[in-house]
């Protein structure tokens, strides 16, 4: 049988069309790809709303949620029906035929192409207009909000005479309506014109009219309407001359009217309204005259007066009246500027007073300052949690923060950090471990923030692991804190958790049963976490059982700022042992930057100091705002992650705005609880940000804030190499005009562009009747005070102090290290204070070695803070800084008979030593020095008996020693 022959060289197979078996496997694919990208495109919101209700906030959610919703549509349908008429309109007044040109031939063909798609083509072009439109008014849900949540501030402006609340809440809509309007007409212009150029309408080329009459009549209308509107922005432009932001006398954020402004700008303004309104008239009557002639005119007058009235007039002004004789001309006008920023930022009630510091001082004018004295911080938050780290840290899967807190516990200036969660010092990192095993920090550690023991060191008042010590009892597991960033899942039957490790070695197991987190018996939304975080293993991990949950966002801030949309979180949440609970405090700030006359400044940037990379954060704000309050306390539970809002400032009405918009988020200031107001404290960035105005607006009169005679700025850190300004710092300070010592945020100030001492502020930190007063001490101008570069440059170049601090360094192998310079109204004068630390090369952990005091030309460099200050003082205040450490009973391992040979000796001694410690006490109290010499002195020796009498009932020989800086145990 012969062979076939093979296909021909032009041969082709034919492929028949797909099976049905094909057709529906790649439908199916098709569709599963649709709900898989429809999922992930969904998996976010459904778990942004799970989050939201697991912290009781999903009103917050949902709120948000129609308000952005509602805005889309409102304003994407109205743009997508502007622009689509528009279009629609244009190709409805068409010329029935367009002439026969070279151009118009051309143009054919795209007319033909775009024929059968034309109502599909106008659909999708309004709806994508109107998707870009939509999502831009999406993104103005606040402004919406407080537009119609308005809560007047019965406060007017001194130029319009209208209630700041016009400013802030009413004008910052009317401008978005008026951007979106004028948006809407450009596009719908833009459009119409390329519409009417395809259609014949508009021609470049040929004989005859350019535009046809339905042309010609339809873009008149158009411009009538731009013109129309731009007349609306000159009236309101009027308004927002009172809140215009420029650069004036050294404020870059100067806000308000000036002379120009008022007497130029403002009725140049007046009569451009008038000019448009008649320009859109002709343009309007262009239809009806079938010229161009009249409205073209009218826009090239109007465009002209913009150019002479808006912009020549006022440069005159300026040139030939305001020059000439400035300062008589600005002067009400700064004048206006002065009492609305100090309005606005809080400081209008700060109180000033003349102070002249002295170069040396007395007995009986230190007296008042004991407890001053007394309080001195010794223990520098921003230097000690390494030796935190080492001492306290205890297993290598807990740290704590760079920079540690200041609080007060009993009137005792503590220094506290949490020991939160490091999962970089687990040994073994997987998915398990890093998820499941390793979930939270355990405790607060807390140090007398006045005292070193005998190495150096801190003295503890709360340790250990599980921590023990003056804090009481309390749920010491932290699974929500400031280095808390990753997610966990706990909860679940059978789930256990490392709670801790045993000094024994054995590990303490946990499930927690905190009610927190998001449940995942859902598959469903197990399938969505396993999206958001990008972990398959959520999907289908076996280590998940019934009943777990997920906690994720756990560090304070952010779950503030998720539940609290509205507020600026302060950059340092603390930590608080209160009711039994360890809860994180965090304060709210609102703000607004429509607040007329007063001053902008930008929050990210003025509130960054020396500490700033060492916390690794700031204020995150970085629009400019000129109104702060800080209206709201928040706290966040460290075991339930629960997060409560309470109003602080009930005058604000930016927040009762805000509380109306959300209601029933934020309870009221009689909600908080009595043992967490003590607390409570005045916020670093908000004082960080009055600062920083003081700095020009401490001059309350025009005529020298005008000649910029008396500028302050704040000082550099002299302990650091930053370049940074100083952090303000808490203390307990007396400041001249008060009887008592009060726990305080200070700060100084040198003139711009000198480094002696301008100033000294301290603002009332307690929570009490004079929270938020704030004193300032001016410093005479000829003064011989100096500023902290200055102080640090003394110190550094005293031959005996260099001396020192050589021998110490290259004698130990260590390195030093400056903590705080502390700068202290004390005795007429003021009083520095610097602790030096060594850090060990290996070690790493600084210990207090030396402390170096400066009061007038007096320098000393010794070995504890009592030394220093009777050196510096001259004896006027000799032993005021020792106050006694109550002596605890010495404890003995194993069992000791109480009827021993050392009970009664032990006793006796015991007794002498609390005896000792109360006459210390009340000669404190009383500023009889020589008598609390002789009382340390006692306490000295009953304590030195009481070790004696425990070794020789065989117990190691160890008895708490006199601190070797003060702590405050009693008020004065």
């Amino acid at each position: 049988m012969p062979d076939r022959p093979g296909p021909g060289p032009g041969f082709r197979a034919r492929v028949g069309p797909p099976s049905r078996r094909t057709k529906v496997l790649l439908l199916t694919l098709g569709v599963l790809v649709a709900l898989f990208l429809l999922f992930v495109m969904v998996s976010g919101l459904w778990t942004d709303w799970l989050w939201f209700k697991s912290v009781d906030y999903s009103s917050v959610f949902r709120s948000q949620l129609l308000t952005k919703a509602a805005l889309f549509a409102v304003f994407g349908v109205l743009m997508a029906v502007v622009v689509g008429a528009n279009i629609w309109l244009a190709y409805r007044l068409r010329p029935p035929l367009a002439a026969m040109s070279v151009e118009q031939q051309s143009l054919d063909r795209y007319r033909m192409g775009i024929a059968p798609f034309r109502r599909w083509a106008l659909i999708g072009v309004a709806l994508l207009i109107g998707a870009a439109a939509g999502a831009a008014a999406s993104g103005q849900w606040r402004t919406w909000m407080l537009w119609t949540n308005e809560t007047p501030f019965g406060v007017k402006d001194s130029q319009f005479h209208l209630d700041v609340s016009y400013y802030a809440f009413e004008l910052p809509w009317y401008e978005f309506l008026l951007g979106f309007a004028f948006s809407a007409v450009i596009v719908s212009l833009l459009a119409s014109v390329l519409v009417h150029y395809l259609y014949g309408g508009l021609r470049l080329q040929g004989p005859g009219r350019r535009a046809s009459r339905g042309a010609q009549g339809h873009l008149a209308v158009l411009l009538g309407v731009f013109v129309l509107l731009k007349a609306v922005a000159y009236w309101l432009d009027r308004y927002a001359l009172v809140v215009k932001t420029g650069s004036y006398k050294q404020v870059d954020g100067w806000t308000g009217l000036r002379y120009v402004d008022a007497n130029a700008f403002l009725p140049a303004k007046t009569i451009l309204f008038f000019v448009a309104i008649i320009c859109a008239l002709l343009f309007f009557l262009t239809p009806i005259r079938r010229t161009w002639a009249p409205a073209l005119i009218g826009f090239g007058l109007m465009a002209l007066s913009a150019v002479l009235i808006g912009g020549v007039y006022p440069a005159i002004v300026q040139q030939f009246q305001v020059k000439p004789n400035e300062q008589a001309k600005e002067t009400p006008y700064i004048q206006k500027n002065i009492d609305a920023t100090r309005q606005a930022y809080g400081i209008s009630a700060s109180e000033s007073q003349p102070y002249d510091p002295k170069g040396t001082t007395s007995a009986d004018a230190v007296k008042p300052d004991a407890q001053t004295i007394a309080d001195i911080r010794l223990l520098d938050p921003n230097v000690v949690s390494p030796t935190f780290q080492q001492n306290e840290a205890l297993r290598k899967y807990y740290a704590f923060p760079r920079t540690l807190d200041v609080d007060r516990y009993g009137q005792q200036d503590t220094v506290l950090g949490v020991r939160e969660l490091d999962l970089s010092g687990v040994q073994q990192r997987n998915f398990i471990n890093d998820h499941f095993q390793y979930t939270h920090g355990y405790g607060v550690v807390a140090a007398k923030g006045n005292q070193v023991d005998k190495n150096g060191n801190p003295v503890y008042t709360e340790q250990s692991l599980p921590t023990t010590g003056t804090l009481g009892t309390y749920e010491q597991r932290v699974y929500y804190g400031e280095k808390t960033a990753g997610y966990s899942i706990v909860g679940g039957a059978g789930m256990s958790e490392i709670d801790y490790t045993s000094e024994s070695g054995a590990v303490q197991s946990f499930t927690y049963n905190g009610g927190s987190g998001v449940s995942l018996d859902n598959a469903l939304t197990r399938a969505a976490y396993a999206v958001k975080f990008a972990e398959p293993q959520i999907l289908y991990s076996g280590a998940i059982k019934d009943g777990a949950r997920i906690l994720y966002d756990r560090t304070p801030k952010e779950r503030v700022e998720k539940v609290a949309p509205w507020l600026s979180i302060d950059a340092d949440p603390y930590p608080v042992v209160q009711g039994g609970r360890l809860v994180w405090v965090l304060d709210g700030y609102t703000t607004s930057d429509g607040y007329p006359f007063s001053s902008k400044t930008t929050l990210g940037d003025v509130t960054k100091d020396s500490l700033t990379d060492a916390r690794g954060r700031t204020l995150t704000a970085v629009n400019k705002v000129n109104y702060i309050r800080n209206s709201v306390k928040a706290t966040v539970d460290a075991y339930t992650g629960e997060v409560t809002l309470y109003q602080w400032d009930e005058t604000d009405p930016v927040l009762k705005t805000w509380m109306k918009a959300f209601p029933g988020t934020v309870e009221a200031k009689t909600a908080i609880p009595a043992d967490l107001l003590p607390h409570l404290r005045y916020p670093q960035d908000l004082f960080k940000v009055q600062r920083d105005l003081l700095g020009q607006y401490h001059m309350t009169d025009a005529t020298s804030f005008f000649n910029g005679t008396d500028i302050w700025q704040v000082p550099v850190d002299p302990t650091t190499n930053s370049g940074e300004v100083q952090p303000p710092y808490y203390l307990t300070v007396r400041m001249p005009d008060q009887q008592d010592a009060t726990f305080s945020l200070t700060t100084s100030f040198v003139p711009s562009g000198r480094d002696n001492l301008a100033a000294f502020v301290a603002v009332n930190a307690d929570p009490g009747p004079d929270y938020g007063t704030m004193r300032i001490l001016k410093v005479p101008t000829g003064s011989s005070a100096l500023g902290p570069k200055l102080t640090q440059a003394k110190l550094n170049s005293d031959p005996a102090v260099a001396n020192q601090l050589t021998l110490l360094k290259t004698g130990t192998d260590s390195d030093i290290e400056y903590g705080n310079l502390l700068t202290l109204p004390v005795g007429g004068g003021f009083l520095n204070v610097e602790p030096v630390y060594l850090l060990g090369r290996s070690a790493k952990a600084p210990v207090l070695q030396k402390v170096l005091a400066v009061y007038g030309n007096s320098v000393a460099l010794e070995d504890n803070l009592a030394k220093a200050l009777e050196k510096v003082l001259s004896g006027a205040a000799s032993g005021a800084t020792t106050t006694p450490t109550a002596p605890t009973t010495p404890t003995t391992p194993g069992t000791t008979t109480p009827g021993g040979t050392a009970g009664p000796e032990l006793t006796k001694a015991l007794a002498a030593a609390q005896k000792a410690y109360d006459d210390a006490l009340a000669a404190q109290r009383a500023g009889d020095w020589a008598a609390y010499g002789v009382a340390q002195k006692a306490l000295g020796d009953a304590l030195k008996a009481a070790a004696d009498a425990q070794a020789k009932a065989g117990a190691p020989a160890s008895s708490p020693s006199p601190a070797a800086s003060p702590s405050p145990s009693a008020s004065p």
